[in-house]
């Protein structure tokens, strides 16, 4: 358990928190390329961090994320007219007295003052810099003389039909949606289904690569895996060990990188990220990004994970493009089914991504961490949160955040599950020198590789 001053250092994260300040280091999503497509198009409302701004793409293309009250009287700029100004400029013009701010911040127009005034040259609008990668638009909100480089998971080189993002919004702290995410035992329990003891044995219960299909029947044969963690230069990657029907060791091996990306064990392996960020203490975006596109990795695992389930699935999971809107909410008590509950899923609710939401929207908005019970399962969850907080205070202290320059090789990056031979060391699994990584991901491979 925590105690109630380090779930409170650890939950919020609003401007001048310590927690809040070591986010602000890291470039994050505020919102997708998709919110704003078009030049001088409509402006969006952005919460994030704790902080009510605005973004816009300008007539010439460029995104603006700015405050959302205008510095003259707060009036809210979402309201405001994007649009030419004056001398070939262009920006968000406030409805109130025709104030005008640029994608920086600047204020451009100032129609209500004298012409001779110089007034708007001494009159800015919070802003924060933009970067548009991967179908997600990032900024970055820390110290301008601290900011690093991008850093490139792979989205810098991906085509445009490559492009794929989604974004969905939960209501509860950053902290348990991450901590739900990072949980590899859940699935063993949560996410069952009475049908998995009829999937057919395919052979594939053996040293290698399991099929999806048999991978549903080893989560539900063992339901209490061991966990073992090795930290590593962007965090931590850790392994959820069973043992399947015919006796093998089988691993779910995820990683966890700072300060809020995962990337889940998937066979053979994954490079796909899941983000885990703060709109304010209460509500967070999942956002889910492609970092490259791996030629015929799909042939290893068979089937789609999800294609033998009963679970429904929203957009988040098929289209893997967009905002995603949310069908089952606490209001609706996310269409728990008790008779479905008793005769074919496990909880009852029949969407996949709803079973995590029931679980961690229903601890409250903040969960009071000194009241809870942890077990060897949550092994994971402990570490992610010591090693937040040890950087949240080392930063306080004048440290710089780990694993946020830009010229580390955050390519290298990945999850991995397979059934290991004997004597294999699961550490090895999805890092450079794995030979299913240099078959299947050869351009983002180096050896040896970075902080393996």
């Amino acid at each position: 358990m925590l105690s109630a001053q380090d779930n409170e250092f650890l939950t919020r994260v609003g401007p001048g928190t310590p927690m809040g300040d070591l986010l602000r280091r890291y470039w994050t999503p505020a919102l997708l390329v998709s919110e704003v497509p078009t030049p001088a198009g409509d402006p969006v409302r952005v919460r994030l961090l704790g902080e009510d701004l605005v973004a816009f793409r300008d007539a010439y293309g460029k995104v603006g994320l700015i405050q959302e009250n205008c510095p003259h009287r707060g009036a809210s700029l979402f309201y405001g007219r994007n649009e030419l100004g004056p001398d070939g400029t262009c920006g968000l013009r406030c409805p109130y007295h025709g104030w005008q701010f640029g994608a920086d911040g600047t204020c451009i127009d100032m129609p209500s003052e004298p012409p001779t005034s110089t007034f708007k040259e001494r009159v800015r609008a919070r802003s924060y810099p933009t970067h548009e990668s991967g179908g997600i638009v990032w900024t970055y909100m820390g110290p301008a003389e601290a900011m690093t480089p991008f850093r490139d998971f792979g989205t810098e080189s991906l085509e445009p039909d490559e492009v794929a993002a989604t974004k969905l919004h939960t209501s509860c702290n950053w902290m348990q949606a991450m901590e739900g995410n990072m949980d590899t035992s859940h699935i063993s329990w949560l996410h069952q289904w009475n049908g998995v003891d009829d999937i057919p044995d395919d052979g594939s219960d053996k040293p290698g690569y399991p099929t999806n299909a048999m991978s549903w029947t080893f989560w539900k044969h063992d339901r209490a895996p061991r966990l073992e963690i090795e930290d590593t230069w962007y965090g931590f990657k850790y392994v959820g060990i069973r043992t399947t029907p015919a006796g093998h060791t089988h691993v779910r091996m995820s990683a966890y990188c700072y300060p809020y990306h995962t990337v889940i064990a998937s066979v053979p392996f994954s490079t796909q990220h899941g983000l885990f960020v703060p709109a304010d203490d209460h509500n967070t975006y999942r956002y889910s990004f492609a970092t490259r596109v791996n030629e015929g990795i799909e042939e290893v695992g068979g089937t789609n994970l999800f294609a033998v389930s009963p679970f429904e699935f929203g957009p988040a999971e098929v289209g893997r493009n967009g905002v995603i809107p949310r069908r089952y909410t606490l209001e609706n008590d996310y269409g728990i089914d008790r008779e479905d509950q008793r005769t074919t899923t496990y909880s009852g609710v029949r969407e996949f991504i709803s079973q995590d939401f029931m679980v961690t929207e229903t601890m409250g908005p903040i969960y009071d961490r000194s009241q809870e019970h942890l077990g060897t399962s949550d092994k994971a969850i402990i570490r992610m949160r010591r090693l937040l907080i040890a950087a949240a205070k080392r930063l306080a202290e004048g440290v710089e955040p780990p694993a946020v320059a830009g010229d580390l090789d955050y390519r290298g990056i990945r999850s991995a599950e397979k059934i290991l031979e004997d004597g294999e060391d699961w550490r090895l699994l999805g890092t450079d020198a794995d030979p299913m990584v240099q078959r299947y991901d050869p351009g983002n491979t180096r050896l040896p590789a970075a902080g393996n």
